[in-house]
């Protein structure tokens, strides 16, 4: 399968490249992104097929259908990684909270967030492609809190890659942030950023596009490529636990084969969202795509609206800060999917000279034909979680969006699927200031707290972080991120 420009081509750049070029070489021509010149078409006959296979018989087969430049020895050993999760023989779980509300649980990873559903496969498709070719990678990853950590984890102490990641500082949390300044490997290098992500995001994108930088790494014998949701090497593994989900519904006799659902995705970056959407695009029965936002509700405002205005506005931290995002990459690639190369390289033009655009009505009504979308404030998120811990399930603030757009979206008495995407254990002040009202304590006061709240475990993973030693202890300005990688390499 060949990959084509979200912004069309600028004559310089291949008209089309395999899925080994796009995910080496993330940023296209006018600096857009890559996307599928088609969609494999999979359908109820393919579901059938799979209803008993388990999650890495799954994704082979969607990769497969693919048809990805990836050697088959390679493909198995990036998913034999799930084999790490809490359950190896079912590492989504899919967890019955209401009667049509169902939670799929993408946190079982490594480092207890969804991001490891995508980057653990996605680190050893890469470096084997590097090894293969014998070339030297710098990976960017820029990190509102879930990213970095699981970057950092599987690519770390890899041959022929190094990686720089950029998180803002003060944007994530604690946990997060340990997470990530405590990897000593000596392959990887955390950079803390006075800004927030939007910064850290423009600073990646800036430096993936750039000719100079570029040409400063090619005099040490590296080449660039990234790590978030840009690169279409995530976003091909996040279509799979979409169908996966539908299908557990199906196994749990919630459904039967062909019924439809709502998928209910916490949205910040929108490569959760994307992965949705691509998966109704290849035969998932599914009737819309519910959007949650928090405070930083541009999605909502685009999807009930068509206006996409960032015009004097600045990230407003919240409780859920993996969403804490004002530019959303992957909307990129609905744009293509729905208006084309031309509309979409106008549309990105405008947001990034103008920070703001607006769809015409008949664009906006095929937006609305696949995304419906709602916010949740902080207060709201907390009782919910409160709420939902009452009925015996314990969230995170992110999935906590969920709960409330799933109350408000809805127009159809439907089966629904939310995401949670992180584990309670990453954001525990919040919850425990949830369940119990106290205020101001540490990230292990609060883990401690909840675990005998819910009389649960915190994951040695997690308590272990706070012995660790700081390894990387560098926060910066903005502009001079490019000066600190580069003495880094």
């Amino acid at each position: 399968m060949n990959f084509i420009e979200t912004r069309g081509n600028d004559g310089e750049h291949p008209l089309n490249v395999s899925f080994s070029a796009a995910i080496l070489s993330p940023i296209a021509s006018f600096g857009g992104i890559y996307v599928p010149e088609s969609l494999p078409d999979l359908g109820l006959d393919f579901l059938k097929q799979q209803l008993n296979s388990d999650y890495k018989t799954l994704a082979k087969s969607v990769l497969g259908a693919f048809e990805i430049d990836i050697d088959e020895a390679v493909i198995d050993e990036a998913l034999s990684l799930y084999d790490k999760f809490d359950d190896p023989s079912n590492p989504v779980p899919l967890v019955k909270v209401k009667d049509d509300l169902y939670v799929s649980e993408l946190y079982h990873g490594v480092t207890r967030a969804f991001k490891d559903m995508a980057l653990q496969p996605f680190g050893v498709v890469l470096s084997a492609l590097a090894k293969k070719r014998n070339e030297n990678y710098l990976i960017m990853a820029a990190t509102s809190g879930d990213t970095g950590p699981a970057a950092l984890e599987t690519f770390k102490n890899r041959d022929h890659v190094q990686v720089a990641c950029l998180y803002p500082d003060g944007g994530t949390s604690d946990v997060q942030r340990l997470q990530m300044v405590t990897e000593d490997a000596k392959n990887l290098k955390v950079i803390g950023i006075h800004g927030d992500f939007d910064d850290a995001q423009s600073a990646l994108k800036r430096l993936l596009a750039s000719t100079t930088f570029k040409a400063k790494l090619k005099e040490k014998n590296i080449h660039l490529s990234a790590a978030n949701s840009v690169n279409f090497g995530r976003i091909i593994f996040q279509i799979i636990y979409h169908i996966h989900s539908y299908l557990e519904l199906v196994r749990q006799h919630a459904i039967d084969l062909g019924d439809k659902v709502y998928l209910n995705v916490p949205s910040g970056n929108f490569g959760n969202a994307l992965g949705g959407y691509y998966a109704i695009k290849m035969g998932l029965p599914v009737e819309k795509i519910i959007i949650a936002s928090n405070n930083n509700n541009v999605l909502t405002q685009l999807i009930q609206s068509g206006k996409y205005d960032i015009r004097d506005k600045s990230v407003i931290p919240t409780s859920s800060p993996a969403m804490d995002i004002l530019k959303s990459s992957n909307v990129e690639r609905i744009l293509y999917d729905l208006f084309g190369a031309e509309r979409t390289k106008d549309l990105m033009l405008q947001l990034d000279n103008d920070h703001y655009y607006e769809l015409s009505s008949d664009e906006l009504a095929q937006l609305q034909q696949v995304f419906i979308a709602d916010y949740c404030n902080d207060d709201e998120a907390k009782q919910y979680i409160k709420d939902s811990f009452a009925k015996g399930y314990l969230m995170d603030p992110h999935t906590a969006t969920c709960f409330k757009a799933y109350d408000t979206c809805r127009d159809k008495p439907l089966k629904t699927i939310a995401y949670s995407t992180a584990e309670w254990t990453k954001f525990s002040p919040t919850i425990a200031n949830a369940l119990t009202g106290e205020n101001d304590t540490s990230d292990i006061d609060a883990l401690e707290s909840i675990a005998r709240e819910a009389n649960i475990q915190i994951p040695d993973m997690i308590k272990g972080l706070f012995d660790k030693e700081i390894a990387h202890k560098t926060i910066i300005d903005k502009q001079d991120i490019e000066k600190e990688i580069l003495a880094f390499l």
